[in-house]
């Protein structure tokens, strides 16, 4: 079965919501509608109107003070807009540019077919200015995970990796986020999911590394 048929079926059993994006069926005139959870209670008629899936880029790309929003996960999509789609089809190719194969990962995990990649094995396997990651102690990785991840730095998705297959996260506000934003059931939701750690974090075990480097010296 499609990836789309598949969603289709989850909205139709009551899925309403992904990151910070609410699922409508059957508003403004579509088969499916999209907008901002924080304007689930506005009047249609007083959001921007959008149709089809391509829309959905430009809406994400830009926060609501102008910058760019380097990462789709980033708790910072703008308000004020209302994306109308036509088919199940619509529905999958718009939540993937407002969220990345967050609904394949969500599926694939449901499958138990979700592949996690250790941060250890994430940055043993880079090459050129980032292969000095890799060199990043455990008690400092941990301490990235709190400064880079969770909702409290603007990150909505739930970390399934460890440092290690045999070093989980410690406790903290990012490993305990479960993917879903705000107070809201679970089970309507589908959680964002972060398989391996990112390019933004590689960058900061980077900058961290090198810092725990010159230390020593």
């Amino acid at each position: 079965m499609k990836l789309a048929e598949r969603l289709s079926q989850a909205i139709a059993a009551g899925i309403r919501r992904i990151g910070q994006v609410s699922i409508r069926p059957d508003l403004a005139g579509a088969a499916y509608a999209l907008c901002h959870i924080e304007d689930e209670a506005a009047d249609p008629h007083s959001l921007e109107i959008h149709n089809g899936a391509a829309a959905a880029r430009d809406i994400s790309t830009w926060a609501e003070d102008g910058h760019y929003r380097f990462t789709k996960s980033e708790l910072s999509l703008k308000r004020g807009w209302i994306l109308r789609l036509s088919s199940a089809d619509e529905l999958k190719q718009a939540l993937d540019l407002f969220y990345p194969a967050g609904v394949g990962l969500w599926m694939a995990d449901k499958d138990d077919h979700l592949k996690i990649e250790h941060l250890r094995d994430k940055l043993n396997r880079q090459t050129g200015m980032y292969r000095f990651a890799r060199n990043l102690g455990d008690a400092g990785a941990q301490k990235l995970v709190r400064e880079v991840c969770g909702p409290s730095n603007c990150c909505v998705k739930k970390i399934l990796w460890q440092i290690d297959s045999n070093t989980p996260l410690e406790d903290s506000e990012a490993s305990r986020f479960d993917g879903v934003v705000g107070a809201f059931d679970r089970q309507a939701a589908i959680p964002l999911l972060c398989r391996e750690a990112c390019n933004h974090f590689v960058a900061e075990a980077r900058k961290a590394s090198k810092a725990e480097n010159d230390a020593k010296r």
